[in-house]
């Protein structure tokens, strides 16, 4: 079964990463999961991408997750070079950071599952250089990679072991999927996981950043929990962007937030 919490940074957009590091400690979150953009933030804030990794060692908070930029799965010419480029850079970081995972999510456009099959080996091959593996995550409201079957599909054509799927259950139930999606695949094909829960009412196509605390909304984190149970090992990374928690005190967050999180897995526990 799953071992940890961590924190994505994302729900606690508007705080400094140095504030979120502080937060995690203080709120009994085991790790914090980073996106692309908040590493090279902390690099510009602090001068050297080697300062930036020194100073978050330091404050004791593991690191379960790194976000690689996104836009490679398409990408020609000198912008995919571009890309690969920064995606062995986030290996590199993830390395010094002691973090075992870079994630990203797929391409929100359209393109040649060959194409996308490719670009998944090439960089699956980066990441087995670093001796680190990729989870991909499909996005409920991209255009093509929207369902936990799409990317299956273009992972299962690679067949790369240095990568697999990211199950988030926001996007798992926006997308439809829950008995026909996790009955076509198996837990241990999951390299990382991203939860929240989809509110009730007020839904927009194209918004993703309404997501709540689990038990807030209509996420059936039970069924996807004692599915994961089957074999996922890993991480649970608490991702819920929303304005209206960015807009609230931040400590305040993340303990509703790990709150939440201990209820939902004593009510799997008790078998509710």
């Amino acid at each position: 079964m799953w071992k940890k919490f961590a924190l994505h940074t994302w729900t606690l957009e508007t705080t400094p990463l140095m504030e979120q590091l502080r937060i995690v400690r203080a709120t009994g979150w085991d790790a914090i999961e980073f996106r692309h953009r908040d590493f090279v933030r902390a690099q510009e804030v602090q001068g050297t991408a080697a300062n930036a990794i020194d100073v978050i060692k330091n404050s004791g908070v593991p690191v379960a997750c790194i976000g690689v930029k996104l836009g490679w799965m398409f990408a020609e010419g000198a912008v995919r070079r571009q890309l690969l480029q920064a995606f062995a850079e986030t290996c590199r970081w993830a390395v010094a950071l002691e973090c075992q995972t870079v994630m990203s999510p797929v391409d929100s456009g359209r393109g040649e599952i060959a194409q996308a099959v490719d670009s998944v080996r090439e960089v699956g091959d980066i990441a087995a250089a670093y001796g680190v593996r990729l989870a991909l995550e499909f996005n409920s409201q991209a255009e093509q990679f929207n369902s936990l079957e799409s990317v299956r599909e273009v992972l299962d054509g690679a067949g790369h072991p240095h990568c697999g799927i990211l199950l988030d259950t926001y996007h798992l139930h926006r997308s439809g999927g829950y008995a026909k999606s996790l009955g076509r695949a198996h837990p241990e094909e999951i390299i990382y996981v991203h939860y929240s829960d989809v509110p009730a009412h007020g839904v927009k196509s194209g918004k993703v950043v309404d997501r709540v605390p689990p038990g807030q909304g209509v996420v059936r984190f039970g069924e996807i929990l004692r599915w994961l149970a089957g074999g996922y090992i890993g991480y649970l990374s608490y991702e819920a962007p929303n304005p209206l928690s960015w807009e609230r005190n931040a400590e305040s967050v993340a303990l509703e937030a790990r709150d939440a999180s201990r209820k939902m897995l004593t009510r799997l526990n008790s078998g509710s």
